[in-house]
């Protein structure tokens, strides 16, 4: 049977560190977050804490040249004009970009946004002889669009964009690049007279363009926003007077905090709390997002998972309808990155699904048995951004997959540690011996979903191809559906792709996040997007 975790143990804890007066609130338009990191997410820019930084301390606070389309609930998101209002790729050259920018967009401190902001925004992660380059914030942003390479004022509001090589995925990259302001950081550099001191400095007095404002930060304490009144986007003025978000890395915690009254909004509550939520008059939200929970595998010399038999045995070992008992029915059954009926499936022909018989027979043909198991480690976290329920899902792995000869070792480390640890790779000693890392992530887009994953070009530290795997035969098939600007034409390439990725199973497909958040009643506006995001600026919460 699967393990669970008891909240009943824990179910009202005292949340006394949660210094969140409930009388004021009350008083105040207030939303109050209960998020599962660890820590605040960096408010500079570029937020870390994964994507839930930029759920929180991205999107909130600032604006990028191209953003997602939140608004609705019964599509996937898309991408839409953010601080860019159009943009087209050279058909001479197209390795060149033109992004025309918005006119009548200010920073939190008044200055304004145009052309040279971009310019300098760009330099901060990617030219190590600008002023004001923070390496700090490399690791979280090139990572995600590792061919940009330069940036070009061609007049006050319109940016030339230069990639390394054709790249037709670089709009939704942009997505990640987040426009701080420049006139606010050097006023900081100003005072300090260095640029790290500087960067610090900005990041607890912080000037994005988002529809809100920073007011309060206390690192690993809490952070609380007010709304940009003079935000460019009218449809996001937010009518709430205040938002507050506190880390509650543990789902006991932010269960108990919700149902004490503490919190207005938590992400991923305990599963097994979800009836008395819900009897309590708690909302649950949830819906079908771009989100893989997975065991991604290392390919590098000795690793356990070089037997493709092995990585299809590890891939048929175990009920994911079992599972999703344990997680309260809140996950949803992965055939691959994507499913059936996505433009990327691609048909593979090898089928993800439960048949203990047949990877028993693979297990056994690979040399292993019950006395012969084959061991193996895996990295993972107790909580953090995407996560779900790290440990007992981990758990319930290394007990299902003992039916099939595996000798699981967890090793669990700090949320954010692991994060980084997913770009140094795993040969780097920060992987402590681990042959796969359970790290969670979007596929939203190509990038994200597959290349990084499958590309050479990819292997650490450049990004996230933690496990070295890829050859010649990836290359080319990722060639083919970036250097295609044509959308069906592309889709036909990302889905030969799929079907090729599914086929030699880099990963053990173990959950599909579908985003579970829960409510008070009072929070009002709420969308659930098909996205891991979500857009905070369209609530409200009643008096």
């Amino acid at each position: 049977m699967p393990r669970q975790t008891s909240f009943l143990a824990a179910a009202l804890v005292a949340t006394t560190a949660l210094t969140l007066p409930a009388a004021l609130a009350a008083q105040e338009r207030v939303l109050r977050i209960g998020m599962t990191a660890a820590d605040i997410p960096r408010t500079l820019g570029q937020p870390d804490q994964g994507f839930e930084g930029n759920r929180f301390t991205g999107i909130p606070i600032y604006d990028a040249l191209v953003h997602w389309d939140l608004s609705r609930d019964d599509t996937a998101s898309v991408i839409i004009p953010g601080l860019a209002t159009a943009w087209e790729v050279n058909p001479d050259d197209t390795t060149r970009w033109t992004f025309t920018l918005r006119e009548d967009v200010v920073f939190h401190d008044g200055s304004p946004f145009n052309a040279e902001a971009v310019v300098w925004n760009v330099q901060k992660v990617l030219d190590e002889d600008a002023e004001h380059f923070d390496a700090s914030q490399v690791g979280v942003t090139a990572s995600r669009m590792p061919t940009l390479r330069s940036a070009n004022v061609i007049d006050e509001f319109t940016v030339e964009l230069v990639t390394s090589e054709p790249d037709s995925f670089l709009p939704i990259n942009l997505t990640n690049l987040f426009m701080a302001s420049p006139s606010h950081w050097q006023a900081k550099f100003e005072e300090t007279g260095d640029s790290e001191a500087a960067w610090a400095a900005f990041a607890a007095d912080p000037s994005g363009s988002g529809p809100f404002r920073v007011t309060n930060f206390a690192p690993r304490e809490r952070l609380e926003l007010v709304p940009n009144e003079d935000y460019w986007d009218e449809s996001r003025r937010s009518p709430l007077d205040r938002v507050v978000m506190v880390p509650l890395p543990e789902a006991n915690a932010r269960t108990a905090a919700l149902l004490g009254g503490q919190v207005d909004w938590i992400e991923a509550p305990a599963p097994d709390a979800i009836p008395q939520i819900e009897s309590r008059g708690f909302v649950l939200y949830s819906n079908a997002q771009p989100h893989v929970w997975p065991w991604q595998l290392s390919f590098a010399e000795g690793s356990p998972w070089l037997d493709r038999n092995v990585r299809h045995a590890a891939n048929l070992c175990f009920d994911r309808e079992e599972l999703a008992i344990l997680l309260g029915g809140l996950m949803a059954a992965p055939v691959g990155t994507v499913g059936p009926d996505h433009p990327w499936w691609g048909d593979p022909s090898f089928e993800i699904r439960y048949d203990l018989e047949e990877a028993r027979r693979l297990m056994t043909e690979a040399g292993h048995s019950a006395d012969n198991p084959l061991r193996v480690r895996v990295q993972t976290s107790a909580s953090g951004s995407g996560q779900m329920q790290p440990i007992p899902m981990n758990e319930y792995m290394q007990q299902a997959l003992r039916e099939c000869y595996f000798d699981v070792e967890l090793d669990v480390i700090e949320w954010n540690t692991l994060f980084t640890n997913w770009r140094r790779g795993a040969t780097d000693p920060s992987a402590n011996g681990a042959h796969a890392i359970n790290v969670s992530f979007a596929a939203m887009d190509p990038f994200f979903a597959m290349v990084r994953f499958t590309s050479t070009g990819a292997f650490p530290p450049v990004s996230n191809n933690w496990g070295y795997f890829g050859d010649d035969e990836f290359d080319g098939l990722i060639a083919d559906a970036r250097t295609t600007f044509d959308d069906d034409a592309r889709d036909e390439a990302l889905a030969r792709l799929h079907a090729r990725i599914v086929e030699e199973a880099p990963f053990v497909w173990i959950a599909h996040d579908v985003g579970p958040r829960a409510m008070s009643p009072r929070v009002t506006g709420v969308v659930q997007p098909r996205s891991w995001f979500i857009d905070i600026a369209t609530m409200d919460i009643e008096p």
